[in-house]
């Protein structure tokens, strides 16, 4: 190397630490700003891969309301181009507690909702206001708020936003079938005279009427907390938080399942959902299984786990025969 390039070099290096040091001199920092106080979250967020191609992202923003903290939401997207038919899911907990990435049994439920999108799904996991911050019918509020958030972005996540399903277990079934049921009913959410029905619902083990809930072994304290009374509710409060209370001919299509010996949301929950979908004229289909527990639990291992996997697989074929997503 000759003199000259050397010189060169060791210019360049000196001239970097001197930029280097002015820049982290006090009264030197500079970073960008903005005309206006910025509220957005920054941090990057980089997409997770999964096998199949799924690209997933988690704890996208749907809702920011003064007062909570932000709403979020993680979504999966397959690799195709689409557009694709879009699912909710919607976990579990008593309304008092869950996340995005659990439920029942499953080991790793990510994996799971990714191996849905990679057969042409978006997914997308909710996170909503559980009871202690919010009452009733404020997780109605934030389901609603997510698929509108997710229609409004259907190019970034390569929705079709005229095809939709929705999905969840236990309390999330509760909520799935009151997202189904209550479509556009701006008694619940003001904001619903905007929104676009589903098409599909699948409920794992939910809540169709709290009226019936008196035999649930926590004698529906789980409902009281939810509605936030402080005695006894009242009727009129029982079926404002029921799904039963607003299915009619225009509900869409949906799939129960239950363990047919559930000690925390009797199985009788579904039958009573089963019934008024029929009485209704709605297309329903129902899968009781024998011997199992909440979140289909079995007596075994082994039992647990072909109750989950008869469950997943059932809710995945609906989907794909409602959604019109040809098997491969």
């Amino acid at each position: 190397m000759s003199q000259t390039a050397v010189t060169r070099i060791g210019a360049a290096i000196l001239l970097s630490c001197l930029s280097a040091t002015l820049a982290a001199a006090p009264g030197n920092r500079v970073f960008p700003t903005a005309a206006a106080p910025v509220l957005e979250d920054k941090f990057p967020n980089p997409p997770v891969a999964f096998p199949g191609g799924v690209m997933a992202y988690r704890d996208v923003v749907y809702q920011t309301i003064t007062g909570y903290r932000p709403q979020i939401v993680d979504v999966y997207v397959p690799k195709t181009p689409g557009p694709h038919p879009l699912i909710l899911y919607i976990h579990g907990g008593g309304w008092v507690s869950g996340h995005t990435r659990h439920s029942g049994a499953f080991a790793d439920f990510p994996k799971v909702l990714a191996s849905l999108a990679a057969e042409g799904f978006t997914v997308a996991s909710l996170e909503y206001r559980l009871s202690g911050e919010a009452r009733y019918p404020a997780a109605l509020q934030d389901s609603n708020a997510a698929l509108r958030f997710l229609r409004a972005h259907a190019a970034q996540y390569r929705i079709d936003p005229k095809r939709v399903g929705v999905w969840g277990g236990s309390a999330g079934g509760h909520l799935t079938a009151l997202t189904a049921a209550t479509c556009q009913n701006t008694t619940l959410d003001p904001a619903s005279a905007q929104d676009g029905c589903v098409q599909a619902a699948v409920t794992w083990y939910g809540v169709f009427d709290f009226a019936g809930m008196s035999t649930a072994p926590d004698g529906n304290s789980a409902g009281k907390r939810l509605l936030g009374c402080e005695t006894v509710c009242t009727a009129e409060q029982i079926a404002s938080v029921s799904p039963v209370t607003y299915i009619n001919a225009k509900t869409p299509p949906f799939l129960l399942i239950h363990g047919n010996e559930d000690k925390t949301v009797p199985v009788e929950q579904s039958h009573l959902g089963e019934a008024a979908l029929r009485k209704a004229g709605v297309p329903v289909e129902a899968i009781y299984i024998p011997g199992v527990d909440h979140s289909f639990i079995g007596k075994t291992p082994q039992a647990t786990r072909d109750a989950s996997l008869k469950a997943v697989n059932a809710t995945f074929d609906f989907f794909h025969a409602k959604l019109g997503v040809p098997t491969k």
